[in-house]
């Protein structure tokens, strides 16, 4: 995905409000997070007067009302038990859970009106208003990232909201892609481009190829903007007249496109961490790299146990030894960070990440692998993630590096970031033979748009709070919330729960630049 160059410095008059906010955060954050019973940070009510220091952003647009929603066109049926199996107890199951299927426009680039398409959707509880929920593409299906969130979210916001899962074209439910070999998925997820990218490039262009004859019209059409499409097809068969939604990770940056594409049907949204909007792809996976060093820090620190020196010990044990299999799969040191970081990414998993982490070393490989296994393999019930994965980002994407400079710059991440720098490298070469779109697409800036509220979390593994911040501050309407803690995601944080509970529910704004503790 192509998007604006960054700005050189702030707005003047963002750089104004956020030297005022320098000076006011130690008093918001006492007043609003660690005082007295109430979590909540300060917040300016949506029909107060908007103070000197900007507490809106820079969003001209009122926040608009939740709105009653008319009849919905979907067909709901009852999926509570299969949801609670596939998500291994996690569900609440006091939450009614229900099921559809919405059929969208299909519209490769250029070739309008080449099919339809089956898109995948989940209502956790039954609240009155639709809050459409969209998860990273790589991550848990977005339906049932929804159920699982329900388990967490406050009682309170369940009676107002019902959520709204949603597998984004291309995975999931949704036509899941199914086209990349599995010896190539492998190959690509185990190998280390920073020791030489002929194998893991031989794999990609294997993978392309393979992608282009199973796919044919339809492989351009698999990408972010089109998904703005599905998601306002599901606003109109939801029978509201704005889309009310919740973005967690890479998901984010759909909504954000979404309220540039459509800025007058955009509701209330919250959007839990955003990717690093630069062109400059190394330096986006070199904060990746950094945020997975620093959270495999803290979750060490939070176990009470040195998570580094022993993943830094299995990966050395794996590259000397005679390799562990799983699955009929090599757990090579690639392939065992690989599940490292998908382990990291889930705040709830990290103790049975560090016991996986002590199975491999003592050789048994299992519960590591089951870490990675969504990726990589797939069967007759779900498809790879991988596979969705690339199709997604390499239509999302333009850069493309030469074999010199891929080699090069895998070698940089590798030695700025000895963990995991090899290893986010690997995404270098993934759309290295992917055909490449022409034209601007993707903005995820409008001023048109509503305020919305964006939260960073300063020590994330998927999306680093400092890649946060710059898209927030590439979008007038953001409204930023930081939250000092770990993990993939803020809700976590009853003080960032708090905000966004009072901004969805009670239409109340919080201040641009509030900050939650850790």
């Amino acid at each position: 995905m192509r998007t604006r160059p960054l700005p050189r410095r702030h707005p003047p008059r963002r750089r104004a409000r956020r030297a005022v906010l320098a000076a006011l955060l130690p008093v918001l954050v006492v007043a609003g997070c660690t005082v007295g019973p109430s979590t909540r940070p300060a917040v300016v009510q949506n029909d107060a007067p908007v103070p000197a220091d900007g507490g809106t952003g820079e969003s001209r647009q009122p926040l608009p009302p939740l709105g009653e929603p008319g009849p919905s066109s979907l067909d709901w049926s009852d999926c509570a038990a299969d949801t609670r199996q596939r998500l291994g107890g996690t569900a609440r199951p006091d939450v009614a859970v229900e099921c559809a299927y919405l059929t969208t426009t299909l519209d490769p680039p250029g070739m309008p009106g080449q099919g339809l398409s089956r898109m995948a959707v989940l209502k956790a509880g039954s609240g009155p208003v639709p809050l459409v929920v969209v998860n990273d593409v790589d991550g848990l299906p977005g339906t049932l990232y929804a159920a699982q969130l329900a388990a967490t979210l406050p009682d309170e916001l369940l009676e107002r909201f019902s959520l709204i899962g949603v597998d984004r074209r291309g995975t999931g439910g949704s036509d899941a892609v199914r086209c990349i070999p599995s010896g190539e998925r492998a190959t690509l997820l185990d190998s280390d481009p920073a020791a030489g990218i002929e194998r893991p490039l031989d794999a990609a262009r294997t993978a392309g190829q393979q992608c282009a004859i199973a796919l044919e019209d339809e492989q351009g059409a698999l990408d972010s903007e089109r998904t703005t499409s599905d998601l306002d097809t599901l606003r109109e068969h939801l029978g509201m007249d704005r889309l009310h939604a919740l973005g967690h990770g890479e998901g984010s940056r759909v909504l954000a496109m979404y309220s540039a594409r459509f800025p007058g049907k955009t509701g209330r949204m919250v959007l839990d961490g955003m990717p690093d909007p630069s062109d400059d792809q190394a330096g986006v996976l070199g904060g990746v790299a950094h945020g997975a060093e620093a959270t495999l820090d803290a979750a060490g620190e939070q176990l009470g146990r040195d998570l580094r020196a022993d993943v830094t010990a299995l990966t050395e044990r794996l590259g000397r030894t005679a390799p562990l299999t799983s699955d009929g799969y090599r757990l090579t040191p690639q392939l065992a960070l690989r599940a490292v970081l998908s382990g990291l990414a889930d705040r709830d998993r990290w103790s049975d990440l560090a016991g996986a982490v002590a199975a491999a070393r003592s050789g048994d490989p299992n519960p590591l692998f089951r870490f990675v296994r969504p990726h990589i393999v797939e069967d007759q019930a779900s498809a790879a993630r991988l596979d969705g994965t690339i199709a997604t980002r390499c239509n999302d994407t333009t850069t493309r590096l030469p074999a010199d400079r891929l080699a090069s710059t895998a070698r940089e991440l590798a030695r700025d970031h000895p963990v995991f720098g090899a290893t986010v490298a690997q995404e270098l070469v993934w759309c290295s033979p992917w055909p490449t779109r022409s034209g601007d697409s993707g903005e995820i800036a409008s001023d048109q748009a509503p305020p919305i509220v964006v939260v960073s979390t300063e020590t994330d593994p998927v999306t680093p709070g400092k890649g946060t911040v710059r898209a927030a501050d590439q979008m007038p309407s953001a409204v930023h919330v930081s939250w000092k803690g770990a993990g993939h995601g803020a809700l976590s944080s009853a003080c960032v729960t708090g905000a966004v509970h009072s901004f969805l529910v009670d239409g109340d704004v919080p201040r641009d630049g509030t900050l939650c503790p850790a």
